[in-house]
This record gives structure tokens, sequence and C-alpha cells, in this order.
């Protein structure tokens, strides 16, 4: 039991005293980062700090995130994401971090400005679009920092705070396929996150290790060590059409691997654009 789940414990013993499967409920709740119990969701609030956010995610294939506040709540959000809010929403575009906060959101893939998005009114609504086909993942940020592919950011709630992760294992950065520096979240709060067509979970034990696809990892817990190895034997390093490097996933910790990543996607619709020769003549 880590210490988030251990105040939590506290939290909730005289609950486990009288239904003790309702208490264990709570903790898994809590520990799957998938705060769905709401006696979950007031803990992270009120005991922890954290912020949640009420949202819908709407669509499947270019989805969209719409999301419900109170007066006083907001969200900052990359900036162009926002598709449509209410009256009840005021926008205040700003360099949250200052210039060294703008540096880290350039480097790994984001804007160098940000945009905040204030309720106003009694209730404001406020909706975020994908920019390519994939999905939205909502996580959940408490003891454990996440660390996300560039360009992965959509928006977050104030607590969280976007940093970047940088690899300093200079072979994982140049044929991992996520580069030198990723973006980083950590804080107390919720924070939206785009993935590359569908997105698989994986829980690593304590030194278990999967090795994917380079470019296929989407997010992983900071806890997960990444680093890279090579495809053993000629004919599948040259002809079995995964390259010479595969990306490896050590535990403990969460892994989400994503199934079409976009730089793949492009290298695909290529193949069917006219070169330029035939637009010429």
């Amino acid at each position: 039991m880590n210490v988030f789940q251990g105040k939590l414990h506290l939290y909730v013993l005289n609950a486990a005293r009288q239904d003790s499967e309702f208490s264990c409920s709570i903790l898994q709740d809590i520990g799957s980062k998938r705060l769905n119990n709401p006696l979950s969701r007031v803990f992270f609030e009120k005991s922890l700090g954290g912020v949640l956010m009420d949202y819908v995610v709407h669509g499947s294939v270019m989805p969209m995130v719409e999301l419900t506040m109170n007066r006083g709540e907001s969200v900052y959000a990359q900036a162009g994401a926002m598709q449509w809010m209410n009256q009840g929403i005021e926008m205040q575009t700003k360099m949250k971090g200052g210039f060294m906060g703008a540096i880290k959101r350039t480097v790994s893939g984001g804007q160098m400005f940000t945009v905040d998005f204030n309720v106003t009114a009694e209730e404001g609504k406020v909706a975020f679009g994908h920019t390519y086909p994939g999905q939205i993942m909502v996580f959940d940020i408490g003891e454990t920092s996440l660390i996300c592919q560039q360009r992965a950011f959509l928006c977050a709630t104030p607590n969280v705070d976007y940093d970047i992760h940088i690899q300093r294992k200079l072979g994982t950065g140049f044929f991992g396929g996520e580069g030198f520096i990723m973006q980083k979240f950590k804080g107390r709060g919720q924070v939206f996150i785009e993935m590359d067509g569908e997105c698989v979970e994986r829980e690593l034990a304590a030194g278990e290790k999967i090795r994917v696809a380079t470019g296929s990892v989407g997010a992983f817990e900071e806890t997960v060590d990444m680093s890279i190895e090579t495809v053993k034997g000629f004919t599948n390093m040259f002809l079995g059409g995964e390259g010479i490097f595969l990306t490896t996933l050590t535990g403990p910790g969460t892994v989400w691997i994503q199934t079409m990543p976009v730089q793949e996607m492009v290298g695909e619709i290529s193949k069917y654009l006219p070169s330029s020769r035939k637009r010429s003549s």
C-alpha cells in the first residue's frame, strides 16, 4: 500500500468496519487511477488537494471532450484545442510558467502559449477536440507522475504541472521513437491526453518487461524504465518489418500503448498522394 492509498485507508476506516467490501472497492478505485466511486472523488478533491472535472467524451475516431464546471473553476488547454464554449466561460491566453514554461512546452511538441478557460457564471461548459484520429484519455494525477509522448497534451486542471521528461540514454533518444524530450505531468488533478489510434493499457510488475514497436508508446508511469534493444536475427531485422530496434518498457508501473502512431498514419496516407512529378505534368 502506497502513501496515497494509506491516507485513503485512514479516511474510510469507519466505513470499513461496517462494510469491508465497500472500503476495498474505494482503495482499488484510487489505485487504478479511475476515480468513479463518489467517496474516492471526495477524498481526492478535499483531502489531497486534487481537482476532478465533470466530463463527457463524445465520438470515437475523432473524439471531443466536453467539460462542465462550476463558478470559480477553470481548466487550461493547448492553444487552438477549443471547439466550443458557452457564455459562462471566459478565455485568457497566457505564457503559463513564464518563459521557461513556454520553452518546455515548445521542445516537447506543444504550443508556447496556453489558454485558461475560467467559469464566470453558475455553470460553464467548454469542449476540446482531438487533432487526429485517436482517443482522448483521462488520467488522475496523484503520487506518480505521468510521462507522455510529444504533442499528447490536450487540457488539464490548474493543479497539474506541465513539465518535460528528458531521455538520458542516447540510444533510447535516437532510436526509441519518442525522441529525447517527452511530456511529463505531475501534481494533483486531471489531465486529458491525445492518443494515436486505439489505446491498450498494460500493468507491469516489478522487473516485468515488454517490447513495443518504436513510436507505439503513448504514455507510462514515471516508475517504468524505457530503453531500446536490437531486433535479433538478420532476417528479422531487415525483412521482419519492425526495423532494427524495439522499445523496451520495464516495470513496475502502468503503460499505455497506441495502435496507430501518427507518423505511421502519415506514411500510409502519403503512398496515395500524387507525387510532385505528376502534379507538374
